[in-house]
């Protein structure tokens, strides 16, 4: 039996999470590492419903407010990241809590990553170009007729994750689902699990209602400010680009706020598949 603990908080977005973990790290007199990847980044408030100031204040959240959105953040990044947040919390305390709906980042906490070959940096810069000339039907053909593996089997909807693929295909010669061997990294201390989840009909109310709350506190200035940033990695996220196809005119802002309810209800429900498939990795 490890003495030290980790507790793993999952769940959709707008389950609970937050609260939740706030009165265990209470019950504990704990820390909190976020495992959330757009709250880590300072200039995004109102659209990544981070913790209040407040709430921070009180327990302190590793993770939150901790990187620029000018610099990459990835899963890596995190990996590297939490575990070091992690011993700094052993350091007083027998138990740390992690809270977030980023499933990447929990599996590579939890079980550690493979070794993906660094991509050769004028191939990425060319990929990147492309597909901001481009767009996303370039990006599907150039993966389909190089990486037939990661067309069939990675995931397709996510322009960043593809790009990443593409250019560890082009500079390895190897898909960058070939480097993945499912091999999990122990630990040196407990993982104990904790996923929260309520009726998907409470669970999409609640999305809408966050989104309406949202608009009046100032969702709308916030991404006005952010709109010289669009193209970066860490904007390509709900809340912000469908605000920012309203301010190029592209819809109107009903529909743009229709498109965030119905865009955070899917990625609710991609969570949901996600964190079921991952529940029984960990105890």
């Amino acid at each position: 039996m490890y003495k030290k603990t980790c507790i793993i908080i999952t769940g959709p977005t707008a389950v609970g999470k937050t609260d939740y973990a706030l009165d265990l790290a209470k019950k504990y007199n704990t820390q909190i590492i976020s495992a959330d990847s757009r709250q880590c980044y300072r200039e995004l408030n109102i659209g990544v419903a981070k913790p209040s100031p407040a709430q921070v204040k009180e327990i302190h959240h590793y993770f939150i407010d901790s990187h620029s959105i000018h610099k990459e953040v990835n899963v890596k990044v995190f990996e590297e990241y939490a575990l070091e947040a992690v011993e700094k919390i052993f350091q007083s305390n027998d138990v740390a809590i992690i809270v977030g709906g980023t499933g990447l980042y929990i599996k590579a906490f939890c079980e550690g990553l493979d070794a993906v070959p660094a991509a050769n940096e004028m191939i990425r810069e060319e990929i990147r170009a492309s597909y901001e000339s481009k767009g996303m039907e370039w990006l599907i053909r150039e993966i389909n007729g190089n990486d037939p593996l990661y067309f069939g089997s990675g995931e397709m909807k996510n322009p960043h994750r593809m790009m990443r693929a593409l250019e560890v295909k082009l500079s390895s010669g190897n898909s960058i689902l070939e480097f993945y061997s499912g091999k999990k990294i122990k630990r040196n201390f407990e993982l104990r699990k904790v996923h929260l989840d309520i009726p998907r009909e409470e669970l999409y109310r609640r999305i809408n209602k966050r989104v309406d709350e949202m608009m009046p506190a100032g969702l709308l200035k916030e991404v006005e400010s952010l709109f010289p940033f669009r193209h970066l990695n860490a904007l390509q996220t709900v809340g912000y680009k469908e605000l920012f196809s309203f301010i190029e005119s592209k819809i109107s802002l009903g529909n743009a706020i229709d498109e965030i309810k119905k865009n955070t209800r899917h990625f609710a429900k991609r969570q949901i598949s996600w964190f079921k498939k991952f529940n029984g990795s960990i105890g």
